[in-house]
């Protein structure tokens, strides 16, 4: 195995070098502040330390809440519109200037590559202008008045648009940044103040963001960050009756939990969680296009995003010459850490999930599945995976049926061009967030699209996430959708008033 070096030889910027010196608290009350417990983050390209950072649990969580709960009936609860939207598009143009090192600690913390890395900080930074600019457009609608008043008088019945309250957001490991922001922005714009707690293996740009709002000034205790343990930190935000709703991104299994500790207060929950997206190959499809979108549906992000495409149902005439294609582009994929310019796909997140990547990996062999490409572990630090392709897969194997959260790709040979038989296999899921086809009939394309039960279909492409459009699964891929317009609605309650004149 070759010799591990620190961030494989790759220089860091200055201001990233003097960040993972720091020491690393908790933001409660708009100062850092002392955690009960201290763990490590790991660079997962090299498996070295990066810096270590301290953690809390129920009690530092109780305190968050609290001076969540004291700025949301003072200082941020006063605040007018204007000046909200103000320091909103102050944070983005902080969040602009310091995009060097949110993007190397996204790489350093996460694995992923650098093209990735960057296009999410320029994409979270958009995320915060759009979502102060929707500030000004929160507003309520005047209603006919209840008929029983309005034949004694006159009558006057509007509705206001208020922030829920307090919001705790959980935050993955896999796109830490963009999660965070996704969350945070929308519930800032509404009203909201936040407990966030970041995932305990990818903590750092979240805490580098912590201290950019800092910075931005807002009020004391607007945004709290509490570092820690799902089973801790998250399970006590979680059930904690001084939280009015909860925001959470993760596995399928945490979000009914977080459902189960949610029903002490009946906080509102939104949930992104687990995928099995199918990727439906027309007979008809362009192959030049889809042989790259169905490797990226699959492979992007190391395969450790919940909207990957992993399921490819691809029609029997045309189904060597995709496979050959896609076979070649996977072998073609260069591997490395994610500070390399030329690096296409980074590591797993850690030993663990690389091991349980690969579970699947020699279930599939064993099942019957025909390995085509990859189905091994490289021989160097870090837990890299080479992208793997199994064809003929069946319904009822596991690397069919369950999310792996890994680059691994499970192709079906299909004889039928039905609609309805198509979306039949495609829904043979219980999860339903993402999906695309590739076909030259659009009529075909929207026909399919309309059938299959996800809640993000593209066509001729893949994942097409934008600020601006709601993104959320059916199923047990979650509750509620976040970005666009319906990301804002997710942190505002209607008040409906009546008033006799």
């Amino acid at each position: 195995m070759t010799q591990v070096t620190r961030f494989d030889g790759h220089a860091i910027a200055p201001e990233t070098e003097a960040f993972l010196g720091q020491t690393h608290k908790l933001l409660i009350g708009g100062e850092w502040v002392e955690g009960s417990g201290e763990m490590e983050t790991l660079d997962p390209a090299t498996g070295l330390a990066l810096t270590s950072f301290q953690t809390g649990g129920k009690a530092e969580v109780d305190k968050a809440v609290a001076a969540a709960r004291k700025a949301f009936d003072g200082s941020w609860g006063r605040m007018t519109v204007a000046a909200r939207t103000a320091i909103l598009h102050k944070l983005a143009r902080i969040m602009e200037e310091t995009a060097t090192l949110l993007t190397e600690l996204d790489i350093l913390d996460n694995g992923m590559p650098r093209f990735i890395a960057g296009l999410t900080t320029s994409n979270v930074v958009e995320m915060i202008d759009y979502y102060a600019g929707a500030i000004m457009r929160i507003e309520g609608t005047t209603i006919a008045p209840p008929r029983h008043i309005a034949d004694e008088t006159e009558a006057l019945t509007y509705t206001l648009r208020e922030p829920v309250g307090v919001a705790g957001q959980i935050v993955p490991w896999n796109v830490p940044l963009s999660t965070a922001i996704l969350k945070m922005a929308p519930a800032l714009a509404a009203g909201c103040t936040i407990v966030v707690k970041p995932s305990e293996m990818t903590p750092l740009s979240v805490l580098a963001l912590g201290q950019m709002i800092c910075d931005a000034g807002f009020p004391e205790g607007v945004v709290n960050i509490v570092n820690g343990l799902g089973q801790d930190a998250g399970a006590a935000l979680s059930e904690h009756p001084g939280v009015d709703k909860i925001s959470f991104t993760g596995s399928t299994a945490t979000g009914k939990r977080i459902i189960a500790a949610s029903m002490g207060n009946l906080k509102r929950v939104s949930l992104e969680l687990g995928g099995k997206s199918p990727v439906m190959v027309m007979p008809d499809a362009d192959l030049e296009l889809a042989i790259p979108g169905v490797s990226m549906a699959t492979f992007f992000l190391q395969g450790q995003n919940c909207m990957a495409g992993t399921r490819i149902f691809v029609h029997e005439s045309i189904h060597d010459q995709l496979v050959e294609g896609l076979a070649g582009f996977a072998n073609s994929m260069t591997l490395g850490h994610g500070l390399d310019m030329g690096s296409m796909q980074g590591p797993m997140i850690s030993d663990a999930h690389s091991a349980k990547v690969m579970g699947y990996i020699e279930g599939a062999k064993a099942a019957g599945a025909t390995l085509v490409a990859g189905g091994e572990k490289l021989h160097r630090p870090g837990n890299f995976i080479r992208p793997t392709i199994f064809t003929d897969c069946t319904p009822d194997m596991a690397v069919t049926r369950e999310e792996i959260f890994g680059p691994v790709m499970a192709i079906q040979k299909v004889a039928t061009t039905d609609l309805d038989e198509l979306a039949a296999l495609a829904n043979n899921t219980p999860y339903g967030l993402s999906g695309s086809v590739w076909t030259k009939d659009l009529s075909t394309a929207h026909r399919l699209v309309k059938r299959i039960r996800s809640g993000h279909v593209s066509i001729n492409c893949h994942g097409a996430v934008g600020t601006n459009i709601p993104f959320g699964g059916y199923g047990e891929s979650g509750w509620g959708r976040e970005f666009g317009n319906e990301g804002l609605d997710a942190y505002l309650e209607t008040k409906a008033v009546t008033a006799r004149l």
